[in-house]
C-alpha cells in the first residue's frame, strides 16, 4: 500500500539520507519533504540532483513539499521586500517539486484567525491575508506553468475563516487545503468539523495524533483523535493520493531508535490507511 511520511521525524536540517534509508526500509513508498521547512534554504541544482539519486536508490517517490515561512522571507509580510523574498522561496519549492517529479502540492502556512483573536489581532491578520493575495496572484502563473498547486495548512484553533474566503476567490486546481489533523485536534478539537465542511478542497494531508493538549506529532492511535470519523470524511472526499503522515519521534518510546520508530509508525499508519480503504 502506498503511504507517505515526512522526512523530518528526527531532524529537519542536515543530511536527509539516513532518514530516507530508514523510511524505505520500513515500507513507506512516498515522501512529504519536510527538510529545511523552517529555514531560508534555497535548493539548487546540485542538491536536487543528489536528492533525485537518493529517491531512486531507495525506491521512494516525492508526494508533497512543506514550503517555509520565515522572518526574513515571508509570503504574507507587510514589508514588500520580505514578501517578495517569500514569493521567491515558495517558487523555489514549486520548482523543486516539479524537478523531483512530485505528484502533490507545496504546502504553506498562512495568516489565520484563531478562535479567541482580539479585534486588533483580527485586523492585522486580515491585512496579512491581503498581502498573501498579492503573493498568490504572483505565483499563479508559475503554478500553471509547472502544474504545481499550493495547499494552505490549517493551524491550532483555526476558525477557517481566511481559508474559506480564499477558497471562494481562487480556483480549486491552484489553491487547496492541507489538512493537519494534529493542529485541528488541539484544544477545541474542531478540526474534523472544518475538514468535513471543506473536504471538496482537500489537496494534501498532515496526519498525526495528540491528546488535545499540544502539537505532539504522534503516530496514529497514540492520542485521542477520532480516527473512525477521520477515515469516513477522507473516504467521502475527492482526495486520491497516498495518505501522508507528519510524525515526530519525540513523544514516543523511540526517540533515539530510528529503525524502531519507523517500523512502529509504519504499522500504525498502515492500520489507518486500511480503515480509509475499507
Amino acid at each position: 500500500m502506498n503511504i507517505s511520511i515526512a522526512t523530518d521525524a528526527f531532524q529537519d536540517t542536515g543530511c536527509p539520507e539516513p532518514y530516507l534509508r530508514a523510511i524505505s526500509k520500513a515500507g513507506f513508498t512516498h515522501l512529504h519533504w519536510c527538510h529545511q521547512w523552517c529555514t531560508n534554504f534555497m535548493y539548487g541544482a546540485a542538491e536536487l540532483r543528489q536528492i533525485k539519486s537518493w529517491l531512486q536508490n531507495y525506491g521512494l517517490a516525492l508526494l508533497d513539499i512543506h514550503g517555509p515561512v520565515t522572518a526574513e522571507k515571508n509570503w504574507f509580510a507587510g514589508e514588500e521586500y520580505i514578501r517578495q523574498a517569500g514569493v521567491e522561496l515558495v517558487s523555489n519549492r514549486m520548482r523543486m517539486l516539479r524537478e523531483l517529479d512530485g505528484t502533490g502540492a507545496v504546502m504553506m502556512h498562512y495568516p489565520y484567525i484563531f478562535s479567541n483573536s482580539s479585534n486588533i489581532q483580527r485586523d492585522n491578520i486580515l491585512k496579512q491575508a491581503d498581502n498573501l493575495r498579492r503573493s498568490l496572484d504572483e505565483l499563479m502563473p508559475l503554478s500553471r506553468e509547472l502544474n504545481v498547486p499550493i495547499a494552505i495548512e490549517n493551524c491550532a484553533y483555526d476558525t477557517f475563516e481566511v481559508i474559506e474566503t480564499l477558497f471562494r476567490e481562487y480556483p480549486a486546481d491552484f489553491l487547496g487545503l492541507c489538512f493537519d489533523s494534529g493542529h485541528g485536534h488541539i484544544g477545541e478539537d474542531k478540526g474534523l468539523d472544518h475538514l468535513d465542511d471543506n473536504k471538496d478542497r482537500l489537496m494534501a494531508l498532515h496526519i498525526h495524533d495528540n491528546d488535545t493538549t499540544g502539537d505532539k506529532h504522534q503516530p496514529p492511535f497514540y492520542g485521542t483523535l477520532d480516527w473512525e470519523r477521520f477515515a469516513k470524511i477522507l473516504k467521502a472526499s475527492p482526495y486520491s493520493r497516498p495518505l501522508s503522515f507528519e510524525l515526530s519521534s519525540t513523544n514516543t518510546p523511540f526517540n533515539e531508535n530510528l529503525d524502531g520508530f519507523m517500523a512502529d509508525a509504519y504499522q500504525r499508519c498502515l492500520k489507518f490507511a486500511k480503515m480509509v480503504q475499507e
